[in-house]
C-alpha cells in the first residue's frame, strides 16, 4: 500500500476557491483503478492550509493515475507544499 500525505499552503483567500478547482481530480481519483482514499481538506486552524491524503493499492496505480499532476493554474495557487509518498509493508487493525 502507498500512502501520499502532506500539505499545501495557499493564499488564505484563495483556499476556498483552490479546492472547489480539485473536486473533479478527486472524483477522478476515488474512481481510479487502485485508489483506497484520495482526500483534500481546508485545515482547521490554518486558512491558508490544505491538508492532503491518499491510500493507492499501489504504486502503479498511483503513476497511473498521477500523470503530470496538477493544473498550471492549480500549481501556480500553491505557495508552499510538504507531501511525501510512504510505502506501507503491513496493516494492523487498531
Amino acid at each position: 500500500m502507498i500512502i501520499v500525505a502532506g500539505w499545501l499552503a495557499v493564499a488564505p483567500e484563495e483556499r476556498d476557491t483552490y479546492l472547489e478547482s480539485c473536486v473533479e481530480a478527486v472524483r477522478l481519483a476515488r474512481a481510479a483503478p487502485g485508489c483506497l482514499e484520495y482526500a483534500l481538506g481546508a485545515d482547521l486552524l490554518d486558512p491558508g492550509r490544505v491538508t492532503v491524503y491518499e491510500r493507492w493499492e499501489s504504486d502503479a496505480d498511483l503513476e497511473r493515475f498521477r500523470g503530470s499532476g496538477p493544473s498550471d493554474e492549480q500549481a501556480a495557487r500553491i505557495l508552499d507544499a510538504s507531501v511525501a509518498r510512504y510505502r506501507i509493508s503491513a496493516v494492523e487493525a487498531p
